[in-house]
């Protein structure tokens, strides 16, 4: 019994044996690109700037800048002007009463054109009750965004060989022609 298992191991060897292996060229019908979508990630940042509350200001300091910083030659330039204007109208006891007006306008128009920049300042002070100083300060934020692309993965070949049609998966674009392995072994009656 054993030898008959040699025997036939041995004869399916020498059949083996005997297949025949060569190359040779398919013509290439299509190949077809295949493409996946993929998502590449990629940062996105950004600056913005916060106005935030900082360190205690000493009160002597706040005022005492605040009155350096105002100037009063508007308001007396003002004065002047608004009284010469409201004496020219009116009459009788009219007259004084549109020249007082006239100082009083003049002098707060004058004070405003003349410190319109030092109020910007003393106001932003009030806002914080004099207790506070603001900063500001520049806050990066980044986030991760996705961009879609397009990549080729290979090709679908479709190509004849010998009047028989295949298709395969290939990472090259093979061109008019492809090589293919042709294998011949005997069929066994």
């Amino acid at each position: 019994m054993k030898r008959l298992v040699i025997t036939s191991l041995f004869a399916t060897a020498l059949i083996g044996a005997q297949a025949a292996t060569f190359t040779d060229n398919a013509r290439v019908r299509s190949a077809e690109p295949q493409y996946e979508n993929v998502n590449v990630p990629r940062n996105e940042c950004s600056s913005h700037w916060i106005n935030e509350r900082g360190g205690r200001i000493n009160n002597e300091r706040q005022y005492s800048q605040n009155s350096q910083d105002r100037q009063y030659g508007g308001a007396i330039v003002g004065g002047l002007a608004g009284g010469i204007l409201g004496h020219q109208v009116g009459g009788g006891s009219g007259k004084d009463a549109a020249t007082a007006l006239g100082v009083v306008l003049g002098a707060i128009a004058g004070d405003r054109l003349e410190n319109r920049n030092a109020t910007a300042q003393y106001d932003n002070s009030q806002y914080d009750n004099g207790r506070y100083e603001t900063a500001q300060r520049e806050v990066k934020r980044c986030r991760t965004v996705y961009d879609a692309q397009t990549r080729i993965t290979g090709y679908r070949v479709t190509y004849d060989y010998r009047g028989q049609q295949y298709t395969t998966l290939m990472r090259t674009n093979p061109g008019n022609s492809l090589p293919v392995r042709v294998s011949v072994e005997p069929i066994e009656q």
